[in-house]
Parts: structure tokens; C-alpha cells; sequence
């Protein structure tokens, strides 16, 4: 048995400091040796800097001699300051997901691929945390997509997405048959490969390999992006994130269709089935070092050229 001790629900009470933070949960992508790397130096420096430090229970795992408490995801909500998420963007949005319940700060350390939501890299780890740690940061709020699945006006599955929902065929190869309303109001009928419903934090993701258009984060605004639809004339719709997205599923529709949050499967739906999407009450926290440009990151990550001149 391990000697770390486990939290399960006493909350620790915040030490009285003049740091913006003091309780750290830390969250890291599994099946990484290199996350493990960066987790066990974030542990040694935030213990080593007085701060008590909280490991998420499944990450635990992967440090079993971390020696520090540790508690489930949704625990490290109610318990900590700021949670430290290490891996790519994938790890930052099943974190975020639990934690916009709680509202906790979230950091992420990029132990991924692109890293359109993780900021800091692996060879300033300590030195731009440090700086996070002394107050220097800029916090900004992402908002989320809700979804029920309907079948005869009963719910029937339910998922929550920080990038994008989608309805898609699944593993059948076959077109799916489908009306859209917005609002109570009638969009279109289509026959498409399925449909992306993103957020601006989405806009990044599948989306944007759809053809959709790239969204700065802090419009209100969502996106829907027809997947190979059966038209030449059908296009991305971008409308307000406070409306009501209704997804009618075709009663013709030989095939079952797949809801999938965040590239999770939620739900799979059955002719006549009702998905309704909207925007969550719950936002995101997010966590940038100052000087955090969504520009300079749309540059460094899709290619884009530099100046002239440079």
C-alpha cells in the first residue's frame, strides 16, 4: 500500500500568505514519460517554494513517490488555488470540463503537440510558473457547450464540450440525414457526413480542418461547420452563443449517429432522436504569463509568416 496520503473530503485550509496562491493540484497526461519528467520537477519546486501541493489521483499512477496528498479531479476543485494541467491540449479540456464546476484557475504546461491552450513549455517550466506563483498572470474565460440528446422528449445522454460537439456517422461510412433549427427557427434540412458545432476555443480544433472559420477567444459567438455535405452552396454559419441549437435527426436515416464532445462519444442517437446544444452557465478559468497573445500563438502554431523584414 502507498504511504501518500489520500484526500477524499476534508478541505485544507489556505495558509494566510500574501501569495495569490497556495494550494496547487497538479494534473498530468498519462502514458508519458516526459510528463512524468515535468510533474516530478513541478513537485519538487512548488514544495521546495512552501506551497502545498495536491496530485490528482489517476496521475498519482504514474509518480507513486511523489509523497504528496492526493485527491480525484473533482476534488482538486474544491481544494485548490490554481491547478497545474501537463500535456497537450487534449489533458487541458478533460481538466476543464470538471474544474468550470468549481470555476479553479487552470495552467497548462505543454507536454503536447500544438498547445493552442497550453502556454508554458517544458524548457521555461519553472522560471514562467515561478512568475504565475509571484502574481504575475492573466486570466481568461472560455465558455463551454452543453448537449442533450432527446428521444421522445426524454433524455436519453448528455456531454459537455470546451472545442466542439459533433454529430457524425460513426464508424458507418454513410451520409446522415438531418434538420437544423436555431432558436425555434427553421436553418436547413442536410445530408452531410455530420455536422461540428464549435466555440471560439474550438475554432483551433476539428473545426478548423472542416473549413471553418479561426474565432478570437473572446467572442460570444459559435460556429456550425458542415461536415462533406451533400451541396455545393451549404457553408459555415457563425451565430450568437446565447442561442438554442436544435439538431432534428432524420427518420430515414439508416445509420445511428454518434454525439461526441471534445472528441468523446456521449451519446448515440436513433432516426427521430432531438439533440439540443447550449451554451453552459459555467465558464472556463483559464491562467496566461503575462504578454499571452492569441496572435503570436495562431503564428507559432499554424506556420504563418513572419514580418517583412524579418
Amino acid at each position: 500500500m502507498p504511504n501518500t496520503p489520500t484526500i477524499n473530503t476534508a478541505p485544507i485550509a489556505p495558509a494566510h500568505s500574501d501569495k495569490p496562491f497556495n494550494t496547487i493540484g497538479l494534473i498530468g497526461r498519462l502514458g508519458s514519460d516526459k510528463v512524468v519528467d515535468s510533474l516530478r520537477r513541478l513537485v519538487n519546486y512548488l514544495v521546495s517554494n512552501g506551497y502545498k501541493v495536491i496530485v490528482e489521483d489517476r496521475t498519482a499512477t504514474v509518480v507513486p513517490d511523489h509523497g504528496q496528498p492526493e485527491a480525484s479531479r473533482r476534488m482538486l476543485g474544491e481544494l485548490c488555488d490554481l491547478v497545474i494541467v501537463i500535456g497537450g491540449d487534449g489533458s487541458l479540456l478533460g481538466a476543464a470540463r470538471t474544474l468550470c464546476r468549481s470555476g479553479t484557475l487552470i495552467l497548462g504546461v505543454n507536454r503536447g503537440r500544438l498547445g493552442f491552450l497550453t502556454d508554458i513549455s517544458p524548457a521555461e517550466l519553472e522560471t514562467r510558473v515561478g512568475e504565475v506563483l509571484a502574481g504575475e498572470f492573466e486570466i481568461e474565460e472560455r465558455f463551454l457547450l452543453d448537449a442533450v440528446l432527446y428521444r421522445n422528449g426524454v433524455a436519453v445522454g448528455n456531454g459537455d464540450a470546451l472545442n466542439e460537439v459533433v454529430v457524425h456517422p460513426g464508424k458507418a461510412v454513410r451520409m446522415i440525414e438531418f434538420e437544423l433549427f436555431i432558436d425555434g427557427q427553421f436553418v436547413y434540412s442536410q445530408r452531410s457526413d455530420g455536422l461540428i458545432i464549435a466555440t471560439p476555443t474550438g475554432s483551433t480544433a476539428y473545426a478548423l480542418s472542416g473549413g471553418g472559420p479561426i474565432m478570437h477567444p473572446k467572442l460570444d459567438v459559435v460556429t456550425l461547420v458542415p461536415m462533406f455535405p451533400h451541396t455545393l452552396s451549404s457553408r459555415p454559419i457563425v451565430i450568437d452563443a446565447a442561442s438554442e441549437i436544435r439538431i432534428h435527426i432524420g427518420e430515414t436515416n439508416h445509420s445511428y449517429p454518434h454525439i461526441s464532445c471534445d472528441g468523446q462519444t456521449r451519446a448515440v442517437a436513433k432516426p427521430d432522436d432531438v439533440l439540443v446544444i447550449k451554451r453552459k452557465p459555467e465558464r472556463v478559468q483559464l491562467v496566461h504569463p503575462i504578454g499571452h497573445n492569441f496572435y503570436e500563438v495562431l503564428r507559432s502554431k499554424l506556420g504563418w509568416s513572419h514580418r517583412l523584414g524579418d
